[in-house]
């Protein structure tokens, strides 16, 4: 046999084995995988919310005290002093970030199951298989 097979090359007819147990750990792998970008996008979206709510305290100092502001709650709008509504505002930012925190610990909980299942399965696998996300 001469010196030129690469080592570590795929071969499709080498002896890799997938057992059921397997199938279910790359399935559940591929599932996280799903569920962590759309915890991703969330947070996402969350951290706007919390920009636009910042932005809305930051132009609410430019209004004069005695001045009803219209606040959005549910369709309607309701007209508050400034007091209230920078109450208001004031306790949706801290809503919204408690929501982003328990956003990132569920997003955090995913990563270290789809590490442990990596491990698993690139231990078994190695080359064979490929858990990396595409970077686009």
């Amino acid at each position: 046999m001469t010196s030129t097979a690469n080592k570590g090359t795929f071969q499709p007819d080498s002896d890799v084995h997938i057992t059921y147990e397997d199938q279910q750990k790359i399935n559940r792998f591929a599932r996280l995988n799903a569920k962590l970008e759309d915890l991703k996008d969330e947070v996402r979206i969350k951290e706007n919310d919390f920009q636009s709510i910042e932005d809305a305290c930051d132009d609410m100092e430019l209004f004069d005290d005695d001045e009803k502001i219209p606040y959005l709650v549910g369709e309607v709008f309701i007209y508050h002093d400034l007091e209230t509504a920078q109450k208001c505002l004031e306790e949706a930012k801290k809503k919204i970030q408690q929501e982003i925190s328990e956003l990132k610990d569920k997003a955090k909980e995913v990563k270290e199951t789809m590490s442990d299942l990596k491990s698993h399965l690139y231990g078994k696998f190695g080359g064979h298989i490929n858990l990396e996300a595409d970077e686009e």
